[in-house]
């Protein structure tokens, strides 16, 4: 059953009759302002990428002493 042209015509009067057109209106503008924060609040976050990792490598021998740098022995 799907609801025809009529029937949701009366659901919009009766909506409107019992919420009023200014609280509907109201409830609209702040539906409103929230898309519109969460725009924003998204577009910060892709706008400020302070906390980035660095995938830069060192070199292994970098740092380390001659006691923790291990020579390859000679194979048996």
């Amino acid at each position: 059953m799907s609801l025809g042209p009529w029937q949701l015509i009366i659901i919009a009067i009766v909506i409107l009759v019992l919420f009023g057109r200014g609280r509907i209106s109201e409830m609209m503008g702040d539906f409103g302002k929230g898309i519109k924060s969460f725009k924003k609040g998204m577009n910060e976050d892709d706008a400020e990428p302070s906390k980035q990792i660095s995938h830069e490598a060192k070199p292994a021998d970098q740092g380390l002493t001659e006691e923790q740098v291990k020579t390859p022995s000679e194979p048996k």
